[in-house]
């Protein structure tokens, strides 16, 4: 007998394939990371300039416009009606009963354009925080539009 042991070894072949598990978890986390901070990344107000060839919107429902003239005053027009003067808080606590009771009402600002920057954004700010949740600036087309 011979004392030769012959020792056989299995080569184990190599594996070639790519383990995509962990990229595909990879991918997921930041899909949802992404989904989260995409409504945060909305900070600002729209403006539209006071001249401007936009067509109009179309609504079924009438606007609610606040007017404010170059001194400050507020006017308030509800549904076709007169324009009323009326204070800030007053202005506030109307808004807020308005957006209360039909949360789809659009609501508008309107201002000649001699009026100050900073009074506009004010009335916008005052209506945001009565919880209106669009607030649109009023424009006047140009005078030579067709």
């Amino acid at each position: 007998m011979s004392a030769t042991i012959t020792r056989h070894r299995k080569r184990k072949k190599l594996k070639a394939d790519i383990n995509v598990v962990p990229y595909i978890d990879v991918m997921l986390v930041l899909l949802i990371i992404f989904m989260v901070t995409a409504p945060l990344l909305n900070l600002g107000v729209d403006v539209d300039l006071p001249q401007s060839k936009a067509r109009p919107i179309e609504q079924q429902k009438d606007p609610v416009i606040v007017s404010v003239d170059e001194q400050g005053r507020y006017y308030l027009q509800v549904e076709g009606g007169e324009n009323e003067p009326i204070d800030a808080t007053t202005l506030k606590a109307k808004i807020s009963a308005l957006v209360r009771q039909n949360p789809d009402a659009p609501v508008f600002v309107a201002a000649p354009g001699v009026t100050q920057y900073q009074t506009v954004i004010d009335t916008m700010v005052l209506l945001q925080q009565a919880g209106a949740p669009k607030v649109a600036l009023m424009t006047q087309p140009p005078s030579n539009a067709p």
